[in-house]
């Protein structure tokens, strides 16, 4: 008996070493090579002034670093730029009105481009850097900046003007003496000839240098604030500038411990969220007569209201005031100028819940208000604000363009300055992700997912509205970079299992969209890659949820299955083209290979799907988004026949994040979950992420205590992997620690934490992403298998 027991015994410990080893013909150490396996992909797309060329970062010989190549879209040839080539390349800059010039920088200098036979002149060749070039109203002289002042250069005659004389500090004043010191000279004076005589004299060799030298510009003092951006008006008639004070915080020191030199460096990074921030005061300066004026918000509709979240914390709300005593601080953005010189701002407020558009009136520094946008949650989406700023431009002089999420997605909109009558152009449960105006100002070019949230389309839409023509339509992403005579477009597309390649094709529908490179490699292309699965599931609040599915074959499925949480909170990882996510999006295919069901899903917060979607976390971080990672695992369940007890869970950044809500808060649904460089408490985050979502953690507690996971780890019963960079200078290497401490007076042991001395928050070592895998491939292996 003992004998046939010790040979069930060996016989499971082989079949079980058997079945932990890899079952595909991936290795994670391959994968995890990132460009190195799959290839270096096209990036930084551009054209060349001439439109016969395309010019890109690649990298196809696996050299050191990446290079410039050029392909020329007639013969589809692709060159690799010399030095030369590189140097002598025009940058991007400003056309003249009839686009037969075009002046830039370039290494701190400019440059005036004919562009009939492009040929360039070279306008400065100085140490200093002059920079951000335009052409005046009159196309007369060049406009450019140097050292915070304005300065022009006459196209005719090339002479250099400067038309600003900004400087920090104040002016400089003789000193007023005295009573007493006064009256002690004049008496000298008064009793003394010699005295009076070189006085005298003194006074008339001051005056006659006075009177001979050439008038000056006046000085514009900005006193104990620093200069912040500048734009000066077409007509060259006023600067509108905006002055900075920079906020006296605390910074978290993060230590780097392997360096070259062999001494512990201390990095100095970000402060935390709710700490001081940078105040701005926007300024304009009338050229004409040399006065300064501010632009004042104290009058713009609701800059008195307070949000509607600080009433929870009134100790009377019958008394309770919904208004302030002083203004919200607000930023001005720099003025959008029309060719007749008008100026349009955008304004947010320090509380991220408005914004306004306003025509500011130059010669006095009044508002307009076109357009108000608020949100109690915060003011976001593509071309809104948030992740992007605000996008304005002028389609004329009486009208601009802008996009609002006045209807709950983000779109495009027409506002006349003069009647303030607004118009918009397209509308639809879906989002204008991406805008720019043809040469003409006759017709928007267009990026959406209008087709699916899961497709990004380029499209045509005439400026007065109507419909939008779709011009591509590959099933999957397209990045479109338009020539400079607008009719060929430069496009990086890619699908779900084919990364991203460029191509190009004219500019009008229906036309044939042709590959110029091949960047993946042998290795890469020798695995047959999963086309991926969309699916939805209906969350608890009846929502329908998407998620990529990854299905391994029904002879290797093990019965388990891992969730897969993105990063960023708003981002998007569910859709046709090649994933930001790569790495991950190739693990996934190896997990399906050893026989996982994967689930990865965009969660509420996620990108790409309109403003009720990215709010719906507001106040509570790991609440509705979370929830839907609970709702993705009961999907796996009941329609997968994924067993219940064998479930895991893993992420990065607020992936990780969620991750140890999961692990904390709902402990009997994942057995295990990996959290890579995860947010442990918001509090101790930055600023301008985190204060839009929760606030500040002194006006807004609750939100911070019912959203960090660190206030939750006596709830952790599964198995824990932390994985964290040691000079990670986003999310802090001293959140984990903190953590950890926690763990260990809670007494917890079935966690563990792996630390990479050499990574930032986004790891670059082929080496550190291996390691960091192989860990959560064992977790998994060793957790969630029978």
């Amino acid at each position: 008996m003992k004998q046939f027991s010790l040979l069930l015994f060996l016989l499971s410990s082989l079949f079980s070493n058997v079945y932990s080893q890899n079952q595909s013909s991936l290795t994670i150490d391959e994968i995890m090579k990132g460009e190195d396996f799959v290839g270096y992909l096209p990036t930084n797309v551009d054209w060349s002034d001439d439109s016969k060329t395309i010019y890109f970062s690649w990298n196809p010989n696996q050299d050191t670093i990446r290079s410039t190549y050029g392909v020329d879209i007639k013969s589809k040839q692709i060159n690799k730029l010399s030095f030369e080539e590189l140097k002598n390349r025009p940058s991007d800059g400003d056309y003249s009105k009839d686009f037969k010039w075009k002046v830039y920088s370039k290494g701190g200098d400019l440059f005036l481009m004919n562009t009939s036979d492009y040929s360039t002149q070279r306008i400065t060749n100085t140490t200093s850097r002059e920079s951000n070039p335009q052409f005046s109203g009159d196309q007369k002289s060049i406009v450019y900046e140097l050292d915070d002042n304005f300065f022009k250069w006459d196209i005719a005659t090339g002479s250099t003007t400067q038309l600003t004389n900004f400087k920090a500090g104040r002016e400089k004043k003789e000193p007023k003496l005295s009573e007493q010191d006064q009256w002690l000279e004049d008496d000298q004076l008064k009793y003394f000839d010699i005295l009076r005589k070189r006085k005298n004299e003194d006074d008339a060799q001051a005056y006659r240098r006075e009177q001979s030298q050439y008038d000056r510009l006046e000085t514009t003092y900005t006193g104990d604030k620093r200069m912040g951006s500048a734009s000066i008006t077409p007509d060259l008639n006023y600067v509108v500038y905006r002055l900075y004070t920079a906020p006296n915080d605390k910074n978290t020191i993060v230590p780097d411990f392997v360096t070259q030199s062999g001494y512990t460096t201390d990095l100095n990074t970000r402060a935390k969220v709710g700490g001081p921030q940078y105040t701005f005061e926007s300024w304009i300066l009338n050229l004409n007569t040399g006065k300064n004026y501010q632009i004042k918000t104290d009058s713009i509709e609701g800059i008195y209201n307070k949000p509607k979240y600080l009433k929870e914390y009134a100790e009377n709300p019958s008394e309770y005031k919904d208004t302030y005593e002083n203004p919200r601080s607000v930023t001005i953005s720099n003025p959008v100028l029309s060719g007749d010189g008008k100026a349009v701002v955008n304004i947010t407020s320090g509380d991220y819940k408005d914004r306004w558009i306003m025509l500011v009136d130059l010669s006095n520094g009044n508002l307009k208000q076109l357009d108000h946008q608020h949100d109690d949650a915060w003011i976001g989406g593509p071309g809104v604000g948030w992740f992007s700023n605000g996008v304005i431009g002028w389609i004329d002089n009486e009208t601009i363009w802008f996009k609002s999420e006045k209807t709950g997605y983000a779109h495009l909109y027409t506002a006349n300055v003069s009647s303030g009558k607004i118009k918009a152009l397209t509308q639809g449960n879906f989002e204008i992700l991406d805008v720019t105006l043809s040469k003409d100002r006759k017709t928007f070019f267009i990026t959406s997912n209008k087709v699916s949230p899961h497709e990004q389309q380029f499209y045509h839409l005439p400026v007065s509205g109507g419909e939008m023509k779709q011009i591509t339509s590959k099933k999957g992403g397209h990045e479109v970079k338009i020539s400079p005579d607008e009719k060929q477009l430069a496009i990086r597309y890619s699908y779900t299992n084919k990364p991203w390649e460029l191509y190009v094709m004219p500019n009008k529908a229906g036309a044939e969209m042709v590959q110029l490179t091949n960047s993946t490699t042998n290795d890469f292309e020798s695995y047959n890659w999963m086309d991926s699965e969309i699916v939805y599931f209906t969350a608890r609040d009846g929502v329908k949820v998407p998620a990529t599915l990854y299905k391994p074959k029904e002879d290797m499925k093990n019965g388990a299955a891992v969730i897969f949480v993105h990063g960023a909170g708003y981002t998007q990882n569910v859709h046709y083209w090649w994933p930001s996510y790569y790495r991950e999006y190739m693990f996934h295919n190896f997990l399906a290979d050893n026989g996982y069901t994967v689930l990865a899903i965009d969660f509420r917060a996620s990108e790409g799907y309109g403003r009720d979607w990215r709010t719906a976390i507001y106040r509570h971080m790991g609440g509705k988004d979370l929830n839907d990672q609970l709702d993705g695992a009961k999907y796996l369940v009941d329609e997968l026949g994924i067993d219940k007890n064998r479930m895991g869970i893993y992420g990065g950044s607020y992936g990780g994040f969620i991750t140890l809500m999961a692990l904390f808060t709902s402990p009997d649904t994942f057995k295990s979950g990996a959290a890579l460089r995860s947010v442990t408490d918001w509090a101790h985050y930055n600023h301008g992420y985190t204060a839009n979502i929760l606030n500040t953690p002194v006006e807004d507690p609750i939100a911070y205590q019912r959203s960090s996971p660190i206030y939750f780890a006596e709830g952790l019963k599964g198995h824990l992997l932390m994985l964290h960079g040691m000079i990670d200078r986003n999310v802090h290497f001293q959140d984990v620690v903190r953590l950890s401490q926690r763990l260990i007076e809670l007494k917890k042991e079935n966690w563990e934490l792996s630390v990479f001395p050499l990574e930032d928050h986004g790891f670059i070592e082929a080496s550190s992403w291996s390691d960091e895998y192989r860990r959560i491939f064992k977790l998994f292996e060793e957790t969630l298998k029978e």
